[in-house]
Parts: C-alpha cells; sequence; structure tokens
C-alpha cells in the first residue's frame, strides 16, 4: 500500500494543498502509484481515493485524460506517437503504422521482450516537427522530432542494447 511504503511523500504532496483543496492531489499521488506498480490499477485509483477522501470515479477519470497516466501494464519505455491532425498531416499516421508493422505490433501493444509499447497520443505541441513521438522512460519523458522509420528503429536499438541499464 502506498500510505504504507511512502507516508512523508504522500504528506509532502498533501502539504502543497490547502486541505480544502487535498483532492488536487490526485495527479502527483496517481504517478506515485504509477512509480510503484508500473501502472495505475484499479486498486492504485482506490487507493489514491482513499488517501483522498474522495469517490474513485473522481479519480480513476484522470488516468484515462491523461497520456502519462496508464491504465494498463506497458513496457519499460512508452513511445507514444502523436497523430493529432497536425500532425498527421505530416506523416504521423503512416509513421505510426510503419513503426508497429516493423516492430511486429499493434498500436498500443508491447513488444515481445516487453521493452517497447508504442501508444497513439494527442498533440504534443511539435506540430511543425512531425513525425513525433514522446518517449516515457524510467529516467524521465524524451521528445524525439522530425523522425522517420529508421532514426525511430535506430533509437529502439539503442534502448535494447541498454538492456537493464536504464
Amino acid at each position: 500500500m502506498l500510505v504504507d511504503k511512502y507516508p512523508k511523500e504522500i504528506d509532502r504532496i498533501l502539504a502543497k494543498f490547502p486541505p480544502e483543496r487535498k483532492r488536487a492531489a490526485a495527479l502527483p499521488l496517481l504517478y506515485l502509484a504509477q512509480r510503484e506498480y508500473g501502472h495505475v490499477s484499479k486498486e492504485a485509483i482506490r487507493e489514491v481515493a482513499g488517501i483522498l477522501d474522495v469517490d474513485p470515479t473522481q479519480v480513476g477519470g484522470l488516468v484515462g485524460f491523461y497520456s502519462l497516466l496508464h491504465a494498463k501494464p506497458g513496457g519499460k519505455y512508452r513511445l507514444q506517437v502523436c497523430t493529432d491532425l497536425p500532425c498527421a498531416l505530416r506523416g504521423a499516421e503512416e509513421f505510426a503504422e510503419e513503426l508497429c508493422d516493423n516492430l511486429r505490433i499493434k498500436m498500443g501493444e508491447t513488444t515481445e521482450d516487453g521493452l517497447i509499447t508504442v501508444e497513439e497520443v494527442k498533440c504534443l505541441a511539435g506540430c511543425d516537427k512531425a513525425p513525433m513521438f514522446q518517449l516515457q522512460a524510467p529516467d524521465g519523458i524524451h521528445y524525439f522530432e522530425n523522425q522517420d522509420l529508421d532514426s525511430a528503429m535506430e533509437l529502439i536499438e539503442e534502448l535494447r542494447q541498454r538492456g537493464d541499464d536504464a
């Protein structure tokens, strides 16, 4: 349980918000849960809701809305391709399809080695540099613009070379 393992961190998060607005701490608490469990499960949603004294549906709605929160387990790295209209006009959908074909997965799936999950997201604020994606990695979020299949596969090969080092 989060409250047992991270009581000081939870207290620090809650201290940033007035008591009457503590439900505003939902996002940082969900991110803490995701860091702990690898994704935000229904049980994690109930845990966070319990910490905030709110209904779990108020917390659960955030998970589906924000692309940095994941309701399902995935790969060590989440490669999120923007396919919003401006990016699509610059070839993002074709790029995403080629990437998935090359990795032998479908959008939203994880590679057989468990390393890469490819996901579709909307608007990463780099429309003029599409195709682009954000890479969610254990060491943070990294942005890659003006991508093509070769550059993306080169990055994925680097990630595979790192193995468990990252």
